[in-house]
C-alpha cells in the first residue's frame, strides 16, 4: 500500500529505476518507445500499432499520433505530464491527477506496456523495473519549481539533453498539448528566466524544499 494518497487536482513526482539500478534503456529506440508511452498513455485510448507510432514518433513527434487520437487523448485524458526526463536507468516524471485513479492506471499502463516491448526485444522474462513506482505529493509551488529544476538537472549535461523536457521549456513545446509546462513556466518572466533559475538551483536548495533525500542519492 503507498503512504500517500493520490487525488485529483494535484501534482506528484513519479519515479522509478531498472532492478539493481541495471539500464531500461539501451538505445534510442527504447528511449523513444517510452517516451511515446508517456506522452500517448494520458488517456484511456487504444493503440493498435504502438510498436509502429513509437518509431515514427521518434521521427516526426507529437505528428506521428492521428489528428483525431491526438483529440481524444486530450479530451479524455486521466492525468496530465508537466515535465519529465527519462536517464539509462531511471525516469522521473512531474504529472498532474485529473479523474480518480488517473495516475494508478496512467503508470499500469506506460510500465505494463514498456515492459513487454523490453523482455520481447532483449528476450528476457520478468520484472524490467525496481518494485512499484514511488510517488511523492507536491505540496506548493516553490517544490514544484525545485522539483522542475532537479528533474531537468538530473543528466550531466542537462541543458542539451535530448530525454527531458527542458527542451519544450526553453524552446517550442514538441509536443504540443500533450505536455503541460505552462503551471510552472507561468511563474517566470520568461522561459530565460526560468533558464537561469533552474541553472543556479543546487541539490542542497531541493533538498531543502523537495524534502526527498532519497530521491537525490545517486542512482
Amino acid at each position: 500500500m503507498r503512504q500517500i494518497r493520490i487525488a485529483p487536482g494535484e501534482i506528484y513526482h513519479l519515479y522509478n529505476r531498472g532492478v539493481n539500478k541495471q539500464n531500461i534503456f539501451h538505445d534510442r529506440s527504447d528511449f523513444y518507445r517510452f517516451l511515446f508511452l508517456i506522452i500517448a498513455f494520458q488517456s484511456p485510448i487504444n493503440f493498435l500499432h504502438v510498436g509502429r507510432m513509437a518509431k515514427a514518433f521518434g521521427q516526426h513527434r507529437v505528428s506521428a499520433i492521428d489528428a483525431e487520437d491526438l483529440v481524444k487523448i486530450i479530451k479524455k485524458r486521466f492525468v496530465e505530464l508537466t515535465a519529465y526526463c527519462l536517464m539509462p536507468n531511471h525516469f522521473h516524471l512531474v504529472v498532474k491527477e485529473i479523474d480518480d485513479k488517473g495516475i494508478a492506471r496512467y503508470m499500469q499502463r506506460v510500465l505494463n506496456s514498456y515492459t513487454k516491448y523490453y523482455n520481447t526485444k532483449y528476450q528476457k522474462s520478468g520484472h524490467v523495473f525496481q518494485g512499484p513506482y514511488q510517488a511523492v505529493h507536491i505540496v506548493d509551488d516553490k517544490q514544484l519549481l525545485y522539483l522542475s529544476a532537479y528533474v531537468h538537472k538530473n543528466p550531466e549535461k542537462w541543458s542539451d539533453y535530448s530525454w527531458s523536457s527542458f527542451e519544450d521549456y526553453m524552446n517550442k513545446n514538441r509536443w504540443g498539448s500533450l505536455l503541460k509546462p505552462e503551471i510552472i513556466l507561468e511563474q517566470f518572466k520568461s522561459k530565460d528566466q526560468y533558464g537561469r533559475f533552474v541553472s543556479s538551483s543546487t541539490a542542497k536548495e531541493v533538498i531543502e524544499e523537495i524534502g526527498q533525500h532519497s530521491v537525490l542519492d545517486k542512482d
